[in-house]
């Protein structure tokens, strides 16, 4: 091997290409961003903090990323943009230095039924193949194996042109696929209970149909009147046997209703099409409540839950199946893949173990590779994301983290640290969105955003060092170092919630007693058991509201004042006060603006371009009718009332003419957990996570029940805003109410009355109760992984 010579010159002092060293932001304005200014070091640790509100994402997501992500499509063909979602240049004056962006948020990785841990990553893809080439019996190719490719045979005549003739030749084609028929590669099967979808002692015409959506006004009721196949008049108890299975089981048929050609269908496929397509978490809560109500699932007796054929079932290495292989907890599964001893496969088998090794070290080895990835928690989903950039040889990119170190126990947070930092290492730009200080510490870099949120945010209160961050005198320098103490004297249980013999997922037979009337904080590393032990055991009994960590799905027509449920009063109140109906006052009704359809704003597509909005004329921007906002309540107008703030409509719908209490009292929550500088017709793409998470709380907390869990409350809340919370959990706890906290947050644990820690480590290692007694006992004790941590923090 010969190396080419080169002369050894000096070079000059700085190149211009190494020049090149910082992204450039001026006068950035999207959101709530105030012409922000900052240069941010390439090839170092950013971590950009501050309030939840503040404006860290739309600086970092959409100022910064958006731009990245937008020129980069720019590269590609007008043909190929066409097929590429339109990304609007971001509000700001300049942007240089950017490099590629690669975000890694914590948005659900989908909720498809069909789409597990395996086939979200690279790994079952791989696993496949290596069944299909080693396997014993042979049964066919990699998709053999796929549960989402149904096995198709068909055969009838082809023409080959052969020369100057043509001639006619049979043929058959066949293609294997690995998906049970049973259930077709869901793994479980559907059982209806008939009385929650139909009243069977009323007629079609008297609304006997009691499914969502189904009413006899809609298009669901006329096509079921009009089909012909059923008389309309006559109680469904009265049906013939075909008259029965032509309203629950009959397939798809074209039929004229109306004059109008459309498709009739039974109310069992149409339901599994419309309802059962969805993960159950992805559903709105009416249909979610429908479902639960009205449909048993169970493992699909063909192939045991498995969701593959019985050939492929059947194929085995070393007497593990492909379906053994993806029940393994994926530490096991690395393990054994690693054993397998044959040259022919030898680099998919170095490939697949590496990828394998990646979940294990990012904290992820508890998991299973037929884990449906609906079932996932944001952190979760986002660790999933990082695993394909681990072992990535690029270099100079930009990767964009949102707070990932959402749902990890303290014991995990230095392994993401240590992640993060190789990531750095290698070359690459590491921006973070982040509230941990133990995240915060390791930072090169520090944007500190504020002072405060919403309107009172969008600024940059500090650039600098950490320590410089720890002097400063910015809300987040102030709160850095804060502890909550143990509690001195703590609450005495009022009674118990009884778990016997828990064993979902790891759980192993857990026997626990839950106190009532007190804060108890469930504990333990990520995968321990704690959601599986709450949301398996004590979610779902009477008089128990759950808020767990599922997405707040909203579109810029969505607003605190729709999801919360605020409007509702709001606009009867304006209805009564001035004698019209209620409808006026929604501006996706009737009183909408005709121009912009109540959006605001009216939106012109530019083909492969960003569509452009432009402010209506019409409305102002106020997204009402004209006539609409001349009725007043205590002097203001519906579009003056949604520009209020939380805190602002809770004094005026408290007192005077315009007092609501129904208003009020939602209005009152919002302000309890930390929201009262929103706008209440803000829309929800406009917010960040950690608002939506509250907002979520909020609302749920407006429930009837006297037994709260939350699921991480604290996720996206500044370490300034934990004490607020705090403050909530104990108004909640001391108006009666008993509060389960499954929480990774050390001052949660301290401030607890009781803590069940689970563990002792993750998966097969955990699901069991490592400790269960007031937090001073678990700091005394230190014999598990959160005693140890909750003892170091405690002391400070």
């Amino acid at each position: 091997m010969t190396t080419p010579s080169r002369t050894d010159e000096r070079s000059p002092a700085l190149h211009a290409a190494d020049s090149h060293d910082m992204i450039r932001v001026h006068g950035a304005r999207e959101n709530n961003l105030k012409d922000v200014g900052i240069e941010i070091p390439k090839r170092r640790l950013t971590v950009f903090t501050g309030v939840s509100g503040s404006g860290k994402s739309s600086l970092v997501f959409d100022t910064v990323a958006a731009e990245s992500q937008r020129l980069i499509n720019e590269t590609y063909s007008t043909f190929v943009q066409g097929f590429m979602p339109n990304l609007p240049r971001p509000e700001v004056d300049l942007l240089d230095g950017l490099t590629t962006a690669i975000i890694i948020d914590q948005q659900p990785m989908g909720s498809d039924p069909r789409s597990t841990v395996g086939t979200a990553t690279d790994a079952n893809a791989m696993l496949r193949i290596l069944f299909s080439r080693l396997g014993q019996p042979y049964v066919g190719p990699p998709n053999a194996f796929s549960f989402n490719v149904a096995t198709v045979r068909a055969s009838g005549a082809i023409t080959v042109d052969k020369g100057s003739k043509s001639k006619a030749e049979k043929a058959t084609f066949t293609r294997v696929g690995g998906m049970c028929p049973e259930c077709e590669g869901r793994g479980q099967v559907t059982d209806f209970d008939l009385t929650q979808l139909y009243d069977d002692a009323k007629s079609l015409a008297e609304g006997a149909l009691t499914i969502p959506g189904y009413t006899m006004e809609g298009w669901y009721g006329r096509i079921f009147m009009g089909s012909g196949f059923l008389d309309p008049d006559k109680p469904i108890r009265d049906y013939t046997g075909e008259e029965l299975d032509a309203l629950l089981h009959k397939e798809a048929t074209r039929v004229k209703v109306d004059g109008v050609n459309v498709t009739y269908e039974g109310l069992i496929p149409r339901i599994r099409k419309s309802f059962l397509s969805k993960d159950r978490e992805a559903m709105q809560p009416h249909i979610r409540a429908f479902v639960d109500r009205a449909i048993t699932f169970t493992d699909c007796p063909a192939c045991g839950g498995t969701r593959l054929s019985e050939a492929a079932r059947s194929s085995k290495i070393g007497g593990v199946g492909i379906a053994d292989a993806c029940a393994m907890q994926i530490s096991d599964l690395a393990a054994w893949v690693r054993g397998l001893d044959e040259p022919s496969v030898a680099p998919l088998v170095a490939n697949l173990a590496d990828t394998l090794d990646s979940f294990v070290e990012i904290g992820l080895g508890y998991l299973s590779l037929n884990r449906p990835s609906g079932t996932l928690s944001g952190g979760e989903a986002q660790r999933i994301k990082m695993i394909r950039h681990l072992g990535s040889s690029l270099t100079d990119v930009t990767y964009v983290f949102d707070e990932p170190t959402i749902g990890l126990h303290p014991h995990d947070i230095q392994r993401m640290n240590d992640l993060l930092l190789r990531l750095r290492d290698k070359g690459n730009t590491v921006l973070v969105v982040e509230h941990k200080p133990e995240l915060i510490a390791i930072a090169d870099h520090v944007v500190d955003l504020g002072p405060g949120a919403g309107s009172d945010g969008g600024t940059v209160c500090f650039e600098g060092t950490v320590g410089g961050l720890r002097a400063s005198a910015t809300t987040t320098g102030r709160h850095l170092d804060d502890r909550v103490g143990l509690k001195e004297e703590v609450r005495t249980p009022s009674g118990a919630l009884e778990v016997r013999g828990a064993d979902a997922h790891n759980l192993r037979g857990v026997d626990v007693d839950v106190p009532l009337g007190v804060l108890v904080a469930v504990t333990g590393v990520a995968g321990s058991g704690k959601s599986s032990l709450i949301h398996g055991s004590v979610a779902g009994r009477d008089g128990v509201v759950a808020v767990d960590q599922s997405a707040i799905r909203g579109s810029r027509r969505s607003n605190p004042a729709t999801y919360s449920g605020l409007l509702e009063p709001v606009r009867k109140a304006f209805a009564k006060a001035n004698g019209v109906k209620p409808a006026l006052f929604s501006a996706n009704s009737e009183g909408a603006c005709p121009e912009c359809k109540g959006a605001g704003v009216v939106y012109t597509e530019l083909g492969v371009m960003a569509s452009v909005a432009v402010t209506c004329e019409e409305c102002e921007g106020r997204r009402f009718q004209a006539a609409v906002l001349e009725y007043r309540l205590g002097g203001r107008d519906i579009s003056e009332v949604l520009e209020m703030s939380v805190s602002e409509a809770e004094a005026f719908f408290g007192s005077g003419e315009a007092r609501t209490p129904a208003a009020h009292r939602i209005l009152r929550r919002l302000d309890d957990v930390g929201l009262g500088y929103l706008h209440l017709g803000q829309p929800l793409t406009t917010l960040s996570g950690g608002e939506r998470q509250r907002l979520k709380l909020a609302t749920r907390m407006g429930e009837k029940g006297g037994v709260y869990i939350l699921d991480e409350p604290t996720t996206g809340l500044h370490l300034a805003d934990v004490e607020q919370l705090l403050g909530l959990l104990d108004r909640l706890v001391d108006a009666g109410k008993s509060v389960i906290v499954i929480e990774h947050h050390q001052a949660v644990m301290a401030h607890a009355d009781w803590i069940i820690d689970l563990g002792p480590g993750a998966g097969h290692d955990g699901g069991r109760v490592v400790f269960e007694g007031a937090p001073a006992g678990l700091v005394a004790a230190r014999s598990t992984l959160t005693g140890e941590h909750l003892a170091d923090y405690v002391k400070g």
